[in-house]
């Protein structure tokens, strides 16, 4: 009788979505992800005694929703509006699949008011002259440090995501076109963009003195390698960048992705169409390019105050 329950019980759903979703090709990331947050959820229905997808109701999922809001991490701050929303998303999802098959009359938390959205800006956007003190930062004459300085060239001239430059292969970069393939973006979508001329040269170099001596194998065919010759983790690449922005003392906290929102904010203020960003970054929502609007209206407002001769007038 336990088999029976068991197979009728929220996990054993949960794991036959997982396969659901790997099937239709999904990315991992978002698997892994919705995975988590179901868990997450049915765990903390488990200890209500909750086990059945059929006993849980609307009032149950609003009681769950009321629990994320009031929840405190162990250093005492809240979870954001943003996690929540995506923890939400993921039990909303998983119970509209459990509906499509039959297992439950409907989806519990179809009707669910998902908190708003908040948009905050980039806290950390380097300035021309900061990108280049930390362009300068690391020894070229080093081997390694050359190697740092043609990752960070590229992050700087592409925006692209940490998890996107550790997935580059030596065979996504087009010197001649100057273009770079990225394979596996958010989504697992695909997108081919436009890379500067210097960063092109940085890698080249790279390539041609660096890192033949640290491939340890000829099938790794991954662009930036460890001193182990090792593809970079996400985690190692955020370690490395972060020491190479504290020594250059910039005062500006950030890793990876500030590379990212300062291109993206340079750009436009450079007049670039927030399309032809938005298309940089692989972004599919204009709106989540569109916050760098703000970012560059900030920095505009700033050289107003300190410029216009109308903004120093007393009332």
């Amino acid at each position: 009788m336990s088999g029976v329950l068991d197979a009728r019980g929220m996990r054993a759903w949960l794991a036959r979505w997982v396969e659901w979703m790997q099937v239709r090709r999904y990315s991992a990331r978002s698997v892994e992800t919705s995975r988590a947050h179901v868990d997450a959820f049915i765990s903390w229905c488990d200890t209500r005694g909750l086990v059945r997808p059929e006993a849980i109701t609307r009032p149950i999922v609003e009681r769950y929703q009321r629990f994320l809001f009031h929840y405190r991490k162990r250093d005492g701050r809240p979870l954001s509006y943003s996690t929540q929303s995506g923890k939400l998303v993921a039990v909303r999802g998983y119970f509209r699949w459990l509906a499509r098959q039959n297992a439950i009359l409907a989806n519990p938390a179809a009707d669910l008011d998902l908190p708003r959205a908040e948009y905050r800006l980039p806290q950390h956007v380097m300035t021309i002259s900061e990108v280049e003190t930390v362009l300068g930062t690391p020894d070229v004459g080093d081997p390694f440090g050359l190697r740092d300085r043609a990752v960070l060239e590229t992050l700087y001239a592409t925006g692209m995501r940490r998890s996107e430059l550790v997935g580059l292969s030596v065979y996504d970069i087009d010197h001649e076109r100057r273009t770079v393939r990225i394979r596996h973006g958010k989504g697992d979508r695909e997108r081919i963009i436009p890379i500067g001329q210097r960063a092109l040269a940085w890698i080249g170099k790279y390539l041609d003195t660096v890192r033949p001596q640290l491939v340890v194998s000829g099938s790794e065919d991954r662009l930036f390698l460890t001193r182990m010759g090792d593809p970079f983790t996400p985690s190692a690449l955020t370690d490395r960048v972060r020491g190479i922005v504290r020594r250059s003392k910039i005062e500006k906290r950030g890793v990876c992705h500030m590379f990212r929102h300062t291109m993206a904010t340079l750009m436009l203020e450079g007049g670039a169409d927030v399309r032809f960003v938005q298309q940089m970054l692989g972004h599919v929502k204009l709106e989540t390019t569109a916050i760098y609007t703000h970012v560059s209206i900030l920095a505009l407002r700033e050289v107003y105050a300190a410029t216009h001769p109308a903004a120093r007038i007393g009332g």
